[in-house]
């Protein structure tokens, strides 16, 4: 019987369908270019209208309000209008007979007009839509559209039913229809709906999938952000597909507002990925439409994406215009503004008090972890308002406790621990203490390293309070290696690394950690092996038995690891500076499969690789002839303009270095030494000739030798290698006067430098004489 029912509620669906096609009232509501004339057309057929007219005109009214820009959409006009709640009673009547694409429709569009207060339709329209789709997995028929399933999920996502059973029949369907679906715009939008439910392999599918719908196909830049969206939710890093999103983007750069550009730009940051060749087009676009950006929401995102990468005269520009405006920005907004002029290292001291003025009005109502990262960013801009700490010591110990997961406890002692003059309480003590067997090894990092500030600047004043600290730490200690005993698995293991470092894991854990990974050694595998070489980068520790493994795993699995992942691995052995038993075949499969993938680099990518590689003694000829171009080094200069300081100068060194390398190992590529004035202004600008070690040597040999012109300090040979000390002996190995030898001395207070470096000078000196 409940089969039947359900083959005749179908079968009068679809008879209803065939009869309203020619409907002169629905052709009326699909007609209205104003959401009143909707309402009237309601209003006067309220007795007449079906689950078809009401599906069609909720529709009708989010078209309509889908037209308008953001600002001008009147969502609350249509929720308060009388008719809509005509609309909405028989939705609600009429749920069980839509048909299966309306009710999915009907759904979408309540949710697009933000009609939070109508809760109980949505409810009903899931339900429905969740009892058909039961349906379809039990029976094996198709009763919505993938386009529909796609808009089903797209809801289920919005209205965060991520984990919720009905997203696992939908997760279900796409699995079984996978092979089936040739829309990118459609698989993105399951992609990131169905995120939270799926299994490694069917995430790997779905990634191979997206890859072939993007491969030579027009996508517009919004399905490019969904894959973004999901490569992001299942916290992966996945290259090849982040490049083709890469790619869309840049053509579609014209299209981009600056809430997509936004958008884009911190998806790449949590992937940690970045493109200097976006960055510069989106600079370019961005500096040339300052002024439209006038109101708060627009020019925040401006300012956080444009900002660390602005020339002086823009950057100021920026600052100038965000003091302003402060009053304006949201709580969340001025999040935004300082998490971004920490990255830009601003010290915009008028800038800072205003931002610290609005948050007076906001602090009360951030959440725990904004909280957390409010406080770090105004400690890192050195923020002088006592008051504002006051207030946010009192909330974070008010978080603190209340908080029973140990993630927040151990962020908020973290914050705590930044804050100036803070005088520790024994509750601190005792809740850090409370959560410490739960905690991971990050969290355990950060309540350590709290409790060693605090005992090392007295800020812990109650009766045996270093007893106590002393306890405590060596409880952490022994949870910490309970940790790592227990662990079996290595690829949990690598993802709490990754938070990991301070001199707290290096003294206590890093050699039992280093064991841990010994004893787990068959558990690596190539899409671990990254990890593996970033925190090995980060302890600096060369243990032969890993090392051995990340190269055997390398070489066997080179065509899967993608070629910017390379660089970490070659990194690894180049800096310590190890060579694993197959040490050629090692370094000649990883150049093989580097050079034949050059086009994957970046400009910036490929001089850090040619720099790793001299490291190692490799230069191979492609790649050296490659960097070593006038049109290659052009372009290098103007995407160092749109990347991080820190980054600008590593790269700048590298080159130089390389270059360096290059001139004296391969003088057969012909490469000209042109990084000599860049190595003098360098050494001039540098504190290294300043180092009081070296000052003090120099002294001592002055007055050994009977003066300051027997000896100089930070000396530059022709190919600007820094030399801490030199002086000349002659054939008796009696030190020589410079000034005898009229070789000049400049420079004050020991400081002799030589600026005007050439061979030819280096080597004039009396027969027997030699420099030392």
């Amino acid at each position: 019987m409940l089969c039947l029912r359900q083959v005749c509620l179908f079968m009068l669906r679809h008879c209803q369908a065939r009869t309203l096609s020619s409907d002169l009232l629905l052709s009326q509501i699909s007609s209205c270019t104003h959401e009143d004339e909707v309402f009237s057309l309601v209003g006067r057929n309220k007795a007449t209208l079906s689950e078809k007219h009401v599906g069609i005109a909720f529709n009708m009214l989010w078209q309509l309000q889908k037209k308008r820009p953001l600002l001008s959409r009147t969502s609350d006009y249509i929720r308060n209008h009388s008719q809509f709640l005509t609309l909405w009673v028989l939705a609600e009547n009429n749920v069980e007979h839509m048909e299966d694409e309306a009710i999915v429709n009907t759904l979408y569009s309540i949710l697009r007009l933000n009609v939070e207060d109508y809760g109980s339709l949505a409810e009903l329209l899931v339900t429905e839509a969740w009892k058909r789709l039961e349906r379809q997995v039990l029976y094996y028929y198709d009763l919505l559209s993938l386009p529909a399933l796609s808009k089903f999920a797209l809801c289920l996502y919005k209205q965060d039913r991520r984990l919720s059973p009905v997203i696992g029949k939908v997760a279900h369907i796409v699995d079984t229809k996978l092979d089936s679906i040739q829309d990118i715009r459609i698989l993105s939008v399951l992609m990131i709906s169905i995120s939270d439910v799926i299994s490694q392999s069917f995430r790997d599918r779905l990634l191979h999938k997206a890859g072939q719908l993007m491969e030579g196909n027009e996508v517009h830049f919004n399905y490019a952000k969904r894959v973004l969206q999901f490569l992001q939710n299942v916290k992966l890093r996945y290259h090849p597909l982040l490049e083709k999103c890469n790619k869309i983007f840049l053509k579609s750069v014209s299209c981009l507002d600056i809430h997509s550009i936004s958008h884009i730009f911190g998806l790449y940051e949590q992937l940690s990925f970045d493109s200097a060749e976006f960055r510069l087009v989106v600079k370019q676009l961005l500096s040339a439409t300052l002024d439209d950006y006038d109101d708060p929401d627009t020019f925040a995102k401006l300012f956080c994406t444009l900002g660390p990468m602005a020339g002086s005269q823009v950057r100021e520009r920026l600052l100038v215009t965000a003091a302003c405006m402060a009053e304006e920005f949201s709580r969340h907004q001025v999040l935004v503004i300082l998490k971004t002029m920490q990255k830009m290292k601003c010290r915009n001291s008028h800038l800072l008090k205003k931002m610290a003025s609005v948050l007076h009005k906001h602090v009360d109502t951030y959440q725990v972890l904004q909280l957390v990262k409010l406080t770090q960013y105004l400690v890192g801009l050195h923020c002088q308002d006592l008051e504002l700490f006051a207030k946010l010591k009192v909330l974070l110990l008010g978080f603190l406790k209340s908080s029973i997961t140990p993630a927040h406890t151990a962020a908020i002692i973290r914050v705590l621990a930044m804050l100036p003059s803070f005088q520790v309480e024994r509750s601190v003590i005792n809740k850090a203490a409370a959560v410490l067997p739960q905690c991971r090894l990050h969290h355990l990092n950060y309540i350590a390293t709290a409790l060693v500030k605090w005992n090392h600047y007295n800020q812990l004043h109650w009766q045996s309070s270093p007893e106590l600290c002393v306890k405590l730490l060596q409880n952490i200690n022994d949870c910490g290696f309970q940790r790592l005993q227990k662990t079996n698995n290595i690829n949990l293991l690598l993802e709490e690394l990754m938070h990991v470092n301070g001199e707290w894991f290096e003294e206590v854990l890093s050699e039992e950690t280093m064991a841990t990974c010994q004893r787990l050694i068959d558990q690596i595998t190539w899409p671990n092996v990254l990890q593996l070489c970033s925190f090995l980068q980060k302890t600096s520790r060369c243990c032969p038995s890993l090392l051995d493994r990340i190269a055997s795993v390398t070489v066997e699995n080179i065509e899967k690891i993608h070629p910017l992942e390379m660089y970490s691995i070659l990194f690894l052995f180049s800096t310590l500076n190890y060579d694993p038993p197959a040490n050629e075949e090692f370094f000649a499969s990883c150049i093989q499969h580097l050079t034949s993938n050059l086009s994957c680099f970046e400009t910036h990518h490929l001089v850090l690789l040619g720099h790793i590689l001299a490291v190692a003694g490799y230069f191979p000829p492609v790649l050296i002839t490659k960097i070593f171009n006038v049109s290659f080094l052009s372009k290098l200069d103007t995407q160092l303009e749109v990347l991080p300081d820190t980054l600008k100068h590593r790269i700048r060194l590298h080159l130089m270095k390389l270059n360096r390398a290059v001139c004296l190992e391969c003088p057969e590529f012909h490469i000209p030494w042109f990084h000599k004035h860049y190595c003098q202004r360098v050494f001039f600008n540098s504190n290294h000739r300043k180092n009081p070690l070296r000052q003090h040597v120099h002294r001592m040999l002055t007055e050994i030798f009977g003066g300051s012109h027997f000896a100089k300090i930070s000396v530059l040979t022709p190919y600007c290698y820094e030399i801490d000390l030199e002086c000349i002996l002659d054939e008796n190995k009696k030190p020589l006067s410079y000034l005898a030898l009229d070789i000049p001395l400049d420079g004050v207070e020991g400081m002799h430098l030589r600026h005007d470096i050439k061979g030819e000078e280096r080597n004039a000196l009396p027969p027997g004489a030699q420099r030392l």
